[in-house]
């Protein structure tokens, strides 16, 4: 086995861990009334998730792509550091953190961590992962499908994690999904 295959066998085992513990968090919300948003675009993340696995172990291998230092190097980095934001996240939303859109009634929005920064700072580390992991060995085919596939999801996913999340903010309903809703300018409420 190449390096490359070991690191992304390493991501592959990482994901069971997530899902390892998005099924206890899951578990936790759930028995406290929590309310599942955005079924329907389970399946395809799911999906997508596990193409991309296996676009970049196939691609570097079917098509013959080299490991090439100028952009492995900081492409390993990225992949590092977006797991490192992907745990801080995970860390800071504590049972909160789900792979799904479970939201707990009641439970006021996270604003610590990497939410005092961003608003969704999980998908910041799926994009740069997702672009970062396949060029590690130049699998830019990978790379480019993911992003821009993940792109459409991602605008379906964030949209219905606002409108769940809006009953959190204390503002009026109406006010705060137009102010949850807006880009961020500024640190604020994260979900």
């Amino acid at each position: 086995m190449t390096p490359y295959t070991v690191l992304v066998l390493l991501v592959v085992a990482e994901r069971f861990a997530e899902l390892a513990v998005a099924r206890r968090n899951g578990a936790w919300s759930r028995a406290r009334g929590a309310r599942e948003h955005g079924a329907g675009h389970y399946p395809v993340m799911v999906a997508l998730h596990t193409a991309f696995l296996l676009g970049c172990l196939v691609e570097p291998w079917a098509a013959d792509r080299p490991f090439l230092p100028l952009l492995g190097w900081p492409a390993l980095a990225l992949t590092l550091a977006a797991q490192g934001l992907r745990w801080w996240c995970i860390g800071t939303l504590g049972r909160r953190w789900h792979t799904r859109v479970l939201i707990v009634p009641d439970l006021p929005l996270v604003a610590a961590g990497p939410y005092r920064y961003l608003r969704h700072p999980n998908y910041l580390a799926v994009v740069v992962e997702g672009a970062a992991l396949p060029l590690v060995h130049s699998a830019w085919v990978t790379a480019l499908g993911f992003t821009l596939l993940n792109a459409a999801l991602l605008t379906v996913r964030i949209r219905c994690e606002n409108a769940a999340l809006a009953p959190s903010l204390t503002l009026s309903s109406s006010a705060a999904v137009a102010a949850y809703s807006a880009p961020a300018s500024r640190p604020g409420p994260a979900s």
